[in-house]
């Protein structure tokens, strides 16, 4: 009988798959299905490029080269400047085309599609880090423990700026490589839960429910 309970147990963790984030939507509209998915997601390929050159422009600047914020703010407004203005007295000597200046760079648009991401993501781990921090799913609780200790760890090696960079990497790669490798992914995650969880419950039935209690006092009833 007790080789039956343990073989039902396994057969329950087994076939306890999970998808990664707990959703059964693609991943283009978990992330809004706006601009901002697009680039993440790289279905506009120029402008996705422009933006990781451009981070990594930004990287290279303040890391490698190690400028100052106040100082490569100056610095390029001047180079800008420099260069806008040779264009226009050049285009008035020559008869150029004068440089044209786009009333709006970036679309409003834009940023309200991010910002309503950002807060529909907070909103949805917040309560996700509630539920784990009360240790309803011991193992997943442990396993987050883990990771932000190691998270931790890696931290105090590198800079905020590289963190920065490397955070920007993971949200402009990860979810291209989820959505090719979706199946994939959600399987691994699974194994390493089910491996979790048994490793859990023989810890709980050989250790945890070998420590003695009190009796449980009966509840009063008014």
């Amino acid at each position: 009988m007790a080789n039956d309970t343990s073989s039902d147990s396994d057969n329950e963790i087994i076939g306890a798959r999970v998808k990664l984030f707990g959703h059964e939507k693609p991943i283009h509209q978990v992330l809004g299905g706006g601009k901002v998915a697009d680039i993440l997601l790289w279905r506009d390929r120029n402008l996705s490029a422009a933006l990781l050159g451009g981070m990594t422009v930004i990287w290279f600047l303040f890391e490698i080269v190690e400028y100052n914020f106040v100082t490569l703010l100056c610095h390029i407004s001047i180079t800008t400047m420099l260069v806008l203005f040779i264009w226009s007295t050049a285009a008035d000597i020559f008869k150029w085309k004068p440089p044209q200046i786009p009333d709006i760079i970036l679309q409003e648009s834009f940023f309200q599609s991010l910002a309503y991401i950002l807060h529909r993501r907070f909103n949805q781990l917040l309560p996700m880090l509630l539920h784990i921090s009360c240790g309803i799913d011991l193992p997943i609780f442990l396993l987050n423990i883990v990771s932000l200790y190691i998270f931790s760890v890696i931290g105090s090696y590198f800079s905020f700026v590289n963190l920065l960079y490397i955070g920007f990497l993971c949200v402009h790669t990860l979810p291209i490589v989820y959505e090719r490798y979706e199946e994939e992914i959600n399987n691994w995650v699974s194994d390493i839960i089910i491996v979790l969880r048994k490793n859990y419950r023989s810890f709980k039935k050989n250790y945890l429910n070998r420590i003695p209690r009190g009796p449980v006092k009966p509840k009063k009833t008014q």
